[in-house]
This record gives C-alpha cells, structure tokens and sequence, in this order.
C-alpha cells in the first residue's frame, strides 16, 4: 500500500512543485536568462533532495521500536514504565514519516496551533501536530505525533483509523523541516542517546525491557 506514496522515488507530495520548475528551467535556458536558470536549477536539485522517498530495509525481530522518522534525536528519556524519544528533521533529511512497529491504527487526533522552531520542546505542546496512536500486535500502544515546524506548514498522514499498517510502512510526511515524537508505552525503553542520527524504518530506536 505505501508505494502508491513514491514514484521514481519522490513523494507524491514533491510533484506540483518539482514539475512546474523542471519545466521552467529549459525555457528560461532557451530565453538566455542565465540568473534565472541558475537559481531555478538550485531550486529543482533543491526539491529533488527534499522529497526523496529512498526504499528502507527494516529490521525484524520481536519487541522492537524502528524510528518513524529521519533526523537527529534532541530528546530521549524513559525507563521501563516507558519514555519519549523526539527526532528533529532539517530540511535535508527525508521528511516521510514511517510506522515505528507492526500493528493498527488505533486512533487520530489533529491539533491546529503554532509554528515555532521545531529543535524547541515546547513545540511538543504548542505547534500544529497530528498525534497517531497505533496499537501493536502484541497490545502495547504508540503513539507518534507529527509536529510542523517553523518552515513546514503542512502535516500530512497516508492512514486512517482502522488501518492495518507493517513496521517500516510509511504513514505520512511533514512538509520543509519539522518534528516527530514518539512516545512508548510501558515496558519499552530508549536504545538512542540524544545527539544520534536516527533513519526512519531502520534504526532501532527502542526495545521491548526484559523481565527480570
């Protein structure tokens, strides 16, 4: 299902505005224009990075947490009562959000609000964000919130509730550099340190404690 998401690529969501450049670009070389060819072809290289939608090969096992997005972990707390681990993405990183485990889309809340600095925690709480709680195959429930971000002024989900969705399975995006929040459920505990680059749908993020 999530590879009606991508195409030669690129996120769906890239096509109006990479197509309208990459057809400006030619006409603006056959005009002579060369200021305005040189900044439309940073422009189309420029979207062409941000809505890449590279394959993932996703890790297997029991217990596992995969990030739901690409980024750098600016928060990673938690024990086994259960934790929060928040990615910050730059506008370079691949901005389509994954599903951080196997399970069912349990339930959907949007928020409307700000758009302050995404890297900030009280973005969390004030900015617009889509809060995805999904329920594992072995019961336990995630959630991930997506969070828009100073630049990112549009969240978008591929799920709905109900929906049967794969660890790894892509599940929305965010827009030009945003957050992506994902809280654990008792039980589970951080495997990242703040500071570490995460790839959405490969880094084990978190793991299932075990029982003494």
């Amino acid at each position: 299902m999530s590879r009606a998401h991508t195409r030669y690529g690129l996120a769906r969501e890239g096509w109006p505005f990479i197509v309208p450049v990459a057809l400006s670009l030619p006409a603006a070389l056959l005009a002579g224009w060369c200021v305005a060819s040189g900044l439309l072809l940073l422009l189309l290289l420029f979207l062409l990075n941000f809505f890449r939608d590279p394959e993932r090969r996703t890790p297997t096992g029991e217990g596992l947490i995969v990030a739901p997005a690409d980024g750098k972990v600016v928060r990673a707390e938690g024990d086994a009562s259960g934790g929060r681990i928040d990615i910050f993405m730059n506008v370079f990183n691949v901005h389509v959000n994954r599903a951080p485990c196997a399970g069912r889309i349990e339930a959907m809340r949007y928020h409307p609000g700000r758009f302050i600095n995404a890297s900030l925690d009280k973005a969390s709480e004030e900015n617009e964000r889509n809060r995805i709680t999904l329920r594992s195959d072995d019961g336990a429930r995630i959630t991930v919130v997506q969070i828009a971000g100073l630049v990112a002024r549009r969240i978008v989900s591929y799920v709905a509730v109900g929906d049967r969705v794969e660890a790894g399975q892509r599940i929305g995006m965010i827009r030009f550099g945003s957050r992506v929040d994902c809280l654990l459920p008792e039980g589970f505990q951080p495997v990242v340190a703040v500071g570490e680059k995460v790839v959405a749908g490969e880094t084990v993020i978190a793991r299932r404690a075990e029982r003494s």
